[in-house]
């Protein structure tokens, strides 16, 4: 049963969210083991790969908050955070 503001937020009712939630499921498992698997990667690519996976989270971020609703603009904020702090340890 997924979370009444979850389906709020993208506009899908119960039984959409019901038949899709293992989908959702199966797609966050998938993108929690990019990171890991990226961050294996040689130390000349981890700096270029943390660049590239945090500007994917904004720019996606601002894509959902564009497309979606206004409040998905709060994924943006962890990641320019983030963008910001590897820039200033670099």
């Amino acid at each position: 049963m997924a979370d009444r503001s979850v389906r709020a937020t993208f506009g899908t009712t119960e039984e959409f969210a019901d038949q899709t939630a293992t989908l959702a499921a199966n797609q966050g498992l998938y993108n929690g083991f990019l990171a890991p698997v990226w961050s294996t990667v040689s130390s000349r690519r981890i700096r270029r790969s943390r660049y590239f996976f945090l500007c994917c989270v904004v720019v996606a971020g601002i894509y959902g908050a564009l497309t979606v609703t206004r409040r998905m603009f709060m994924q943006v904020i962890p990641a320019a955070v983030g963008l910001l702090l590897v820039l200033l340890a670099s």
